[in-house]
């Protein structure tokens, strides 16, 4: 489930929860919207936590040097600009 569905259940567990006057014989629907709430909760959470995990940043292990030109001027054309 991803982050979507997770707010989908924050949203529906809050609409029972709170903009519902159901009454059923044997479900608390303000309970089961609790839970969803919870479930949604938890769910985010955990979402969020694998997503930090991926973007860690490595830092590259080979270096980067760069070559020195040596111009050797009189020597005819060397770099492809005449210098």
């Amino acid at each position: 489930m991803g982050l979507g569905g997770c707010i989908i259940l924050i949203a529906v567990g809050a609409i029972l929860t709170f903009a519902t006057d159901w009454h059923m014989q044997g479900v608390n629907v303000t309970v089961v919207g609790l839970i969803l709430m919870a479930v949604g909760l938890i769910g985010v959470a955990t979402f969020t936590g694998i997503a930090r995990r991926r973007r860690v940043m490595v830092p590259p292990t080979t270096q980067v040097v760069e070559e020195e030109r040596h111009h050797h001027h009189g020597e005819g054309y060397t770099d492809g600009y005449g210098v």
